[in-house]
């Protein structure tokens, strides 16, 4: 009977499914990096006819019980394990020793000098002899038995024998052998294959091998996910044995590798027009020359997990085997077929993810065996070049080069280059010229040593900008928010493509168009010359198209897995803006997180706080709509804490939190009278007056405070009727934390500003109600060391009669019962204690954000703070991940605008523009906003001010090739060349010598020659 594969389970699953069963993420539908999908897939099947394709599209015949019998190509199998076993994070076993070299659990137990014998045979260590420590012995020993030792004691390294040849040589029965070898093909030890490479197999006879380590049996024992659960430590072998015999190595080997490791293979479509290339340099060229494929789990991630130190990604589905390869995964339990079109869909998702695809680099140009997606910050082929600083280990023949021109500085391909071989830097020319940037030193020509090397290049590799600056905007933006980029898209008329680059580090374009207090425009290079450029408005005018448009842009999630969306479930407590954020970006990963929120409408301060002439509520709402259609489920009327507790909702099944409540209280002065009739909070007031728009307010107002939010809620009371509305504040105007525009619409609505006043005491009538305010006079605000230290002069007073005071000193956390029962500690404020990086607490599973840890700030800093959340909870709920490792850090550096030279040649003349406002005849509760859009002819013309000062820099040096930069710019700003073609050139792993000795004897004279110069240089100075 023949069925499809996908319809009967051959997986033994070992913990909680996280997936749905037989879900596939799939191929990605969305454009990117300039190309659609389907451009790039048909660059991939480059001189394969339909015919071709139809071939590699079968499926293999299945049994009844949907063991697969032949494989996709007709050929009888023999199925030595069954069922692939999937281990999931929560039934993974981890192992982490106590040093890197410490020895594993089967160096103290009984010796198998036998099993030592083939571990030095095996092994790839120079110039060491094999001992009971060693990870070559104690990784092999917990799975290989003495009696099995005795069978491939004959036997040579990769080279094939047939099971008639190995009996004769090891002295057994067929019949023992094929039980043996049976055995050590299921654990790893042993691997085998059909082909006549070697042309001593023309009738195409089953031949086992006895594999090298690496790539072989390290891989192969760890990909049989049963026996590495059973000993966790096989992860720190295979890690070791990737580790260990490159340490003298690398510096050795020439461009291409030498037959050593794996080989980076560029992005199909980032090379398709080059004209000289080699067949070996194309994903295309060796799924041609192969008709079957497997896909079985990333060895490297499974092993990271073990070893507690994944970065988040599913290791299921992500290794390709190609030819006999995938029919000994399929036979030993290891992997199972697919088709050609899923072999795409993976390759492509690897693409979206940031994924370098890779080739077996041992066998020379006539074969591979696997082609692996490969996240640097678990992969231990990308290692031997990062750690080492040594890119001829795994760098293909192309480097990456940037057109200035056309370059944004968006940041796209610094974010995705594993090697960080690209980061942000400055076109604008400097006093001294060009900014020169500095290159990472090779090996080719330098004496090379430990020092040289790079352990931490998994978290250095992220930084994203030279030390020398970037754009101004991107640095100060607490989002880091594209903004050069989205200037230029803008200016093309690329609208939804702008807003798509936006939404990556801000899914509230719409919202902070409106109310950002624009970091980005007080940082902008342009204000040297005249004003900066109106970022902020353009913006609004990007997000407004979107609202505008028939379909609103909806982004792809981007999901770590071949397996489909995630199933763990994430709650959020608190639907403000950072809470929401973290949600958009969780569901933008694949999960459906469900946000829980105690008021009726989700969006917190961004509905409650902000006034609707500044920020009309069904924009909120249009935004948080689009949330809803990615997956995020809200659930308002819902208080944490008391309709349900975070234990109750573990016993649900969540399995993280983060909580983002907000400040949502106000603070008192400490003074006489302020728990009066007449007195509320500005957080109360502003609560209960933008709940009911026909809210009154009667007589004089008072709002004590001189932030943004005291300008609101006297503006407000102007609004709601009270006639005569003043603020008084302890800081002079220069000092005031308001924002200037603020202030000068507060004035616009009549609200006198007093400042250098403190309040002494809230008078009340006989009734108790408010009748005015005694303030005294502030002399000083802050002390020597910029801290709040007020003083006052006591005998310096006025009287300000009024009926009503707002009381905008500050806002407070109202906890409630939320953290009942909980390990959370409380600090500064009452705010959350937790981890600066990962916002972890001292609970676990429970994370914090926004004002709950920061104390009130901006929409923008919650939202910057949601993102960074959302990468905490994804890895702590795939479990066996780093929190840390191979972070993006966020570091950014302004370009020095001191040293800049702008020439008036350099740059477009127009003046500011201002979008249009409505005439306001009346503020009377008015909560209209009148300010208008952008033309799109001011849009053409103020995007034209833009000064264009980033731009990505490669280091050549340091770049691998891979072309992932490509699949990341949308404004074809960055290309492969092929630098480097003597780096196709592959040998077998037998024939590296011949590639290391000439090279390594050009190598030293260049030494030489380079420590002549230098010694010549210094002794000219």
């Amino acid at each position: 009977m023949v069925e499809d594969a996908d319809e009967k389970s051959t997986v033994i699953r070992i913990g909680t499914a996280t997936y749905e069963e037989g879900a596939k993420t799939g191929r990605p539908t969305e454009d990117y990096g300039g190309a659609s999908v389907e451009e790039r897939a048909e660059a991939m099947r480059r001189g394969m006819t339909d015919e071709d394709v139809a071939v590699r599209n079968r499926k293999p015949q299945l049994d009844e019980n949907g063991i697969p019998r032949v494989n996709p190509q007709g050929r009888d199998l023999r199925i030595i394990n069954e069922r692939e076993t999937f281990v999931e994070n929560d039934g993974a076993k981890h192992y982490v020793p106590s040093s890197a070299d410490a020895p594993g659990p089967a160096s103290s137990e009984a010796p198998k000098p036998g099993v030592l014998r083939e571990a030095a045979k095996m092994t790839d260590r120079m110039l060491h002899k094999t001992n009971y420590d060693d990870p070559d012995y104690w990784g092999l020993a917990a799975v290989m038995t003495e009696e099995e030792a005795a069978l491939t004691r004959h036997m040579k390294r990769r080279v094939p024998e047939t099971l008639e040849q190995v009996a004769a040589g090891a002295g057994v029965s067929k019949e023992k052998a094929q039980e043996l070898l049976d055995s050590m093909s299921v654990k790893g030890c042993i691997e085998y294959n059909w082909e006549n490479l070697d042309g001593k197999n023309p009738k195409g006879e089953k031949r086992y091998v006895l594999p090298m380590f690496v790539p072989g049996a390290a891989e192969f024992t760890v990909m049989n996910q049963q026996q590495l659960n059973d000993h966790p430590e096989l992860g720190s072998f295979f890690e070791r044995m990737t580790y260990l015999p490159l340490t003298m190595a690398t510096k050795m080997v020439p461009p291409g590798g030498a037959g050593v490791g794996m080989h980076v293979i560029p992005v199909e479509h980032a090379i398709k027009h080059e004209n000289q290339s080699a067949d070996v340099e194309h994903l295309s060229h060796w799924l041609k020359k192969y008709d079957h494929f497997s896909v079985g789990a990333c060895s490297c991630t499974l092993a990271e997990r073990a070893r507690t130190n994944n970065a988040g990604r599913d290791p299921q589905n992500w290794c390709i085997g190609v030819g006999d390869l995938a029919d000994y995964s399929v036979e030993t339990g290891k992997g199972h077929y697919i088709t050609y079109d899923e072999v795409i869909d993976i390759l492509l998702n690897a693409e979206k993810n940031g994924y370098v695809h890779q080739i077996t680099n041992i066998d020379g140009e006539r074969k591979i065996f696997g082609i692996c997606n490969c996240d640097v910050n678990v992969c231990y082929a990308l290692r031997t070049s990062q750690l080492f600083n040594t890119p001829n280990m795994s760098a293909s023949a192309y480097r990456a080069h940037v057109d200035e021109e056309k370059c944004v500085a968006c940041g796209g391909c610094v974010e995705v280059c594993p090697a960080g071989a690209v980061q942000l830097g400055q076109k604008l020319l400097t006093k001294n010229g060009r900014v020169t940037y500095p290159k990472q030193p090779l090996p080719d020509d330098h004496a090379w040593s430990e020092k040289d090397w790079d352990p931490n290049y998994k978290n250095n590799n992220r930084i994203e900008c030279h030390e020398t600056g970037t754009s101004p905007c991107k640095v100060a933006c607490p989002a880091h928010i594209a903004i050069q980029g989205y200037l230029r898209m803008a200016a093309q008329g690329r609208y939804r493509d702008a807003l798509a680059l936006i939404k990556k580090e801000n899914p509230f374009p719409a919202v902070c168009g409106r109310i950002c207090n624009k970091r980005c425009e007080a940082a902008c290079t342009r204000g040297l010359v005249d004003e900066a450029v109106a970022i902020d408005d353009v913006k609004a005018f990007i997000a407004a198209k979107d609202m505008e448009s028939e379909h609103r842009f909806v982004p792809e999630p981007v999901i770590s897995s071949n397996r489909g969306r995630h199933l763990e479930k994430i709650a959020v407590v608190g639907a403000g803006p950072a809470g929401l954020s973290c949600a958009y970006y969780l569901a933008n990963m694949g999960y459906n997180p469900v946000v829980f929120e105690k008021n009726p409408l989700p969006g917190g301060m961004m509905v409650y706080g902000i006034p609707s002439y500044k920020l009309e509520k069904d924009v909120v709402a249009a935004e948080i709509d689009i949330l809803r259609q990615m997956g995020v489920e809200i659930r308002c009327g819902v208080e944490v804490g008391r309709d349900v507790t975070l234990q109750q909702l573990r016993e649900q099944g969540f399995k993280a939190f983060y909580v983002a409540i907000g400040c949502q209280g106000g603070r008192k002065a400490g003074v006489d009278g302020e728990d009066a009739a007449g007195v509320s909070t500005a957080v109360d007031f502003l609560r209960c007056a933008l709940d009911d728009p026909q809210h009154k307010v009667e007589g004089a107002t008072v709002v004590i405070g001189g932030g943004n939010v005291a300008i609101d809620a006297a503006r407000v009371s102007r609004r709601c009727g009270s006639d005569d509305v003043s603020m008084w504040c302890l800081e002079q105007p220069d000092e005031m934390p308001a924002l200037p525009l603020e202030v000068q619409e507060a004035e616009d609505d009549d609200v006198t500003i007093h400042n250098g006043w403190g309040p002494a005491r809230i008078e009340l009538d006989e009734a108790g109600r408010v009748r005015g305010v005694t303030f005294k006079r502030c002399t000083r605000v802050f002390d020597e060391a910029k801290h709040f230290s007020p003083t006052y002069d006591e005998s310096d007073t006025t009287f300000v009669p009024c009926k009503n005071v707002v009381l905008s000193i500050g806002q407070s956390i109202e906890w409630g019962d939320l953290l009942k029962g909980s390990k959370v500690k409380l600090g500064r404020g009452n705010g959350a204690v937790a981890d600066p990086k990962t916002y972890q607490t001292d609970e676990p599973d429970i994370f914090v954000g926004g004002d709950v840890y920061t104390g009130p700030k901006f929409v923008i800093d919650a939202i910057a703070a949601g993102h960074e959340a959302a990468i905490s909870l994804h890895r702590f709920v795939q479990t066996g991940s780093s929190l840390t490792l191979g972070r993006n850090p966020r570091h950014y550096v302004e370009l020095n605008k001191d040293d800049v030279v702008l020439a008036p040649g350099d740059y477009d003349h127009a003046g500011r523009q201002v979008p249009a406002c409505q005439k306001v005849t009346s503020i009377d509760h008015n909560w209209h906003d009148p300010r208008r859009q952008f033309t799109e002819e001011q849009i053409r013309k103020e995007t034209a001010r833009c000064l264009k000062c980033g731009a990505s820099i490669v280091d050549t040096n340091k770049c691998i090739g891979c072309g992932l930069c490509t699949t990341r710019c949308e404004f074809d700003a960055i290309h492969l060349s092929r630098d480097v073609p003597e780096a196709s050139t592959m040998y077998t792993a037998e024939d590296k010598m011949k590639a290391i000795l000439p090279y390594q004897a050009k190598r030293s004279f260049k030494i030489v020659r380079t420590k002549l110069s230098g010694e010549k240089d210094k002794a000219s100075k």
